[in-house]
């Protein structure tokens, strides 16, 4: 098993290629979810203005599908795994529990 890597620490070849795919995937995953949303949206917005009645109703779940893209985009750029965030709030814990330990060892 790798072992884990800080920020200044130089990551392996292999480290990095296993890090280059696990952020391909989250980005593809991302795009993919983009274009489901737009093709929903499209039709959802096809079947309010021609389907039901003259009420426009389509903004709702426009709103609603657009802040759940919102989101997988937040949590693909800026927490994915490898991403600035995640890695400080890592180190963070990292060094929070190495202190912990150090104060449990004793002196």
């Amino acid at each position: 098993m790798a072992e884990k890597h800080t920020r200044n620490t130089p990551l392996s070849a292999e480290d990095i290629d296993c890090l280059a795919r696990k952020r391909a995937g989250a980005k593809l995953g991302l795009y993919s979810h983009a274009a489901v949303v737009v093709i929903g949206i499209l039709f959802v917005f096809s079947v309010s203005q021609y389907g039901f009645g003259q009420r426009s109703w389509s903004i709702k779940p426009f709103l609603a599908w657009g802040l759940g893209l919102a989101l997988h985009g937040a949590s693909v750029w800026l927490l994915g795994a490898g991403g600035s965030l995640h890695e400080r709030m890592v180190n963070k814990e990292r060094e929070r529990l190495q202190r912990a330990q150090d104060r449990r060892a004793g002196p």
